[in-house]
């Protein structure tokens, strides 16, 4: 008789976004927090709440933790501090300047354009007058009900397709599609309101269900390795050209500082501690899985291309080395390393988009079959999907609706396939494979080109290094009171977060890389100026323009 042979998937959805807030003014830069949001961390909710059976892992950064909670102060004290719900909250858009109008037309299209402006034909209607004057003409020639109008588009083409598909108010307003009054604008920022400030509590309850498992993130999203030692990069690219700066000046006490902050962040949020850490991109060395050994994380987790290069390069079929968590070597404690399957992440990530919903979940559901017949005999294999949760979905029809429903569903109910957690199949390793040393690198090739090794990058960690010394001689002198150093801390931890470096690069679009290279520009000048100290000249310049036709959508990366 032949044998039925199983397999254990465990879908990872990762949830960050960096520190948009400028801490001298507590004003948001950009809105992306708020919008993912009402989208994508909205919909994520719901799928596992509607199926029986679906379990998954989610990673929240603890940094996008913060902007919630920052978030639902705004709504609960009624003053916002991201300028577009303040706009969409004003009695009267007679009130706008030709400022705000401005900033409402730079960005209130920015969304998926086949998916979120062309498929709704008032919003595209917006977008062709906008398009017929330039500079800033459109803020003194289009009308007030224009502007009210867009304000109420953006904000209804970035909610999530669950919360369309249970609201009547926005059926009507879909259906309208314009003249849109104040009570409508008040109501659609109250609906806002009530999916942020529940959206924490919401995957608490998840948790608390059993129905998730919660990981964590080093607080502000730093690459660990590269915090500890730059020549870390070298372990899988030994000719990578370095920073000028040898090494950032006391890194490992500032990766203690984020995983501190991290600790108590989950805590404090989700009432239990982690089980695991998702580092900062996958970025892992011996090192720092020694350092989350001695904090008591049972698992963490990278990309395939680290396990390759951590087991020589010589691995053979993906088949005979992929599917199992690895004992890390280290000297306190015991963890797990997890290893991401490239390929089919990257089908979720960016091929199915494409597809029919129903027609990709049943793709990837026979893939996963696939994977469990090739099994040695009694062998059950572990295949971890680990994606970012938000930035994948505006690329779907409706958000994603048909095939994250059809796949939870068919996964939920299939016989042979058991979702479960990371911290379920820790438990049950038993005796896992070790890993005498792990390669440094990350999920994004298996190295850190990402995120240093061409000039606009290594720019960006010498300035930071710079600030960084200016930070240390202000300390070390007692220059600064106990609330200025309070401030400085947090302003530093979000100068040292991944995002900064990700972006520099000509195959990044050019607007997002404006927009983050003046932001990671503005928060150095913001250390300076907390520290007391003149802004220097050269955060004056920018560090990269990107692209106008880039190769990536930009927030993700396909690696297969």
């Amino acid at each position: 008789m032949t044998e039925t042979k199983h397999l254990d998937l465990i879908l990872c959805w990762h949830m960050h976004q960096p520190d948009y807030r400028d801490h001298t003014t507590g004003e948001f830069a950009l809105p992306w927090t708020y919008l993912h949001a009402i989208k994508d961390y909205t919909d994520m909710a719901w799928y596992l709440e509607q199926t029986p059976n679906a379990r998954a892992v989610f990673n929240f950064v603890p940094i996008l933790l913060d902007q919630l909670e920052d978030y639902a102060d705004q709504f609960a004290t009624g003053r916002f501090r991201d300028p577009l719900l303040r706009f969409l909250a004003m009695p009267d858009v007679s009130a706008l300047t030709a400022e705000h109008k401005t900033l409402i037309l730079a960005s209130c299209f920015r969304a998926n354009q086949a998916t979120m402006i062309d498929a709704y034909p008032a919003y595209k209607q917006l977008q062709i007058w906008a398009g017929y004057f330039d500079g800033n003409d459109g803020a003194t020639y289009l009308s007030n009900q224009f502007f009210a109008d867009l304000l109420m588009w953006h904000h209804l083409t970035w909610l999530g397709e669950t919360v369309r598909r249970g609201d009547a108010s926005i059926t009507e307003w879909l259906a309208r599609g314009k003249d849109f009054s104040t009570p409508d604008r008040h109501a659609l920022l109250e609906l806002i309101g009530f999916l942020i400030t529940n959206l924490i509590p919401r995957y608490r309850a998840l948790l608390e269900a059993g129905k998730i498992e919660l990981s964590t993130t080093p607080h502000y999203h730093p690459i660990a390795p590269l915090l500890l030692e730059f020549a870390s990069a070298r372990e899988s690219w030994p000719e990578v050209t370095l920073p000028d700066c040898l090494n950032y000046s006391e890194g490992a006490a500032r990766l203690q500082f984020h995983l501190d902050s991290a600790g108590a962040s989950h805590r404090a949020r989700f009432g239990v501690p982690a089980q695991g850490i998702w580092p900062a991109e996958g970025g892992l060395s011996q090192a720092v899985a020694e350092l989350f050994a001695e904090r008591g994380y049972r698992w963490t987790a990278s990309g395939e291309a680290v396990l390759r290069h951590s087991l020589g390069g010589h691995t053979g079929e993906r088949q005979g080395y992929l599917y199992r968590p690895y004992r890390l070597a280290a000297k306190s404690g015991s963890i797990l390393g997890f290893f991401r399957d490239d390929r089919l992440s990257d089908k979720i990530g960016f091929a199915y988009a494409k597809w029919r919903g129903q027609d990709a979940a049943l793709d990837f559901v026979k893939e996963l079959e696939g994977i469990a017949d090739r099994a040695p005999d009694g062998e059950v294999p572990v295949v971890s999907i680990i994606m970012d949760g938000e930035n994948a979905w505006e690329y779907y029809p409706y958000n994603g609706f048909y095939f994250l429903s059809e796949l939870y569903q068919m996964l939920s109910a299939h016989t042979r396939i058991r979702l479960t957690t990371f911290s379920d199949v820790t438990a049950a390793a038993g005796s896992a494979p070790e890993l005498r040393h792990l390669s440094a690198g990350s999920w994004v090739y298996g190295t850190f080109s990402t995120w240093i090794g061409d000039r606009a990058k290594n720019h960006a960690w010498d300035l930071l290094c710079a600030a960084k010394q200016a930070y240390d001689e202000r300390i070390a002198n007692g220059l600064l009171s106990d609330s200025q150093r309070r401030i400085a801390d947090r302003q530093l931890a979000s100068c040292e977060a991944s995002d900064w470096f990700w972006w520099p690069g000509d195959y990044n679009p050019s607007e997002s890389v404006k927009s983050f290279d003046l932001l990671y520009r503005h928060n150095l000048a913001n250390l300076y100026r907390l520290l007391e100290l003149p802004v220097p000249s050269a955060l004056g310049h920018p560090l990269s323009v990107g692209a106008q036709k880039a190769d990536s959508s930009g927030t993700m990366r396909r690696v297969s």
